[in-house]
């Protein structure tokens, strides 16, 4: 195995997630993956607590970017323009590795029930780290809330757009087209 290679964790992940679309998560093994990326299974255990953990692999990054720049938007700026700050940061942190993973990562979940509820529980995540920076900006509760739900959808859809194209657009383009979208919505409810 090549032990000291570079890129272990993001091999994991890639590995992962495509014996989780082959073969089903209940049936895929750490032994497997670990196989898969050319690691030991010890390397596996030093990335990640288990197999589960695989999805969330760079929540914590996602919902740091997120938070810093809705932090860091212009003192003044709305809601959602916050929100689009956020999005631009955490976009532009993203590369083909990221790119490449989407529809392979879309697959893996739709077959598996508890790659589903993991899914939905970073989701969760990611907005609940988005609402609480929204509010340490002053916004009130209820519009922190929709905003950051908002800016949750236009990040799934932005880079489910992505994904799907094979151009040298970056994830920024389309996610902040997608928030554009979404507002553009809101203002026909009313």
């Amino acid at each position: 195995m090549a032990r000291w290679q570079p890129g272990a964790r993001e091999r994991l992940v890639l590995a992962a997630v495509d014996l989780f679309a082959e073969h089903g998560y209940d049936a895929t093994t750490v032994t497997q993956i670990a196989e898969r990326a050319g690691v030991t299974k010890s390397t596996f255990f030093r990335h990640f607590p288990d197999k589960r953990e695989l999805l969330v692999a760079g929540q914590d990054t996602l919902s740091r970017l997120l938070t810093e720049g809705i932090t860091e938007a212009p003192e003044g700026a709305t809601p959602l323009a916050a929100v689009a700050a956020g999005l631009e940061r955490a976009s532009n942190a993203m590369g083909p590795m990221n790119r490449e993973l989407g529809p392979r990562l879309k697959a893996a979940i739709a077959a598996s029930t508890e790659l589903q509820e993991r899914d939905a529980l970073k989701s969760v995540g990611l907005s609940k780290a988005m609402t609480e920076a929204l509010q340490a900006r002053g916004v009130p509760p209820p519009v922190a809330h929709l905003a950051a739900e908002l800016g949750l959808l236009a990040f799934k859809q932005g880079y489910t757009a992505w994904t799907s194209v094979e151009d040298n657009s970056d994830l920024a383009t389309h996610t902040q087209a997608a928030l554009e979208d979404l507002k553009a919505a809101t203002e026909s409810l009313t």
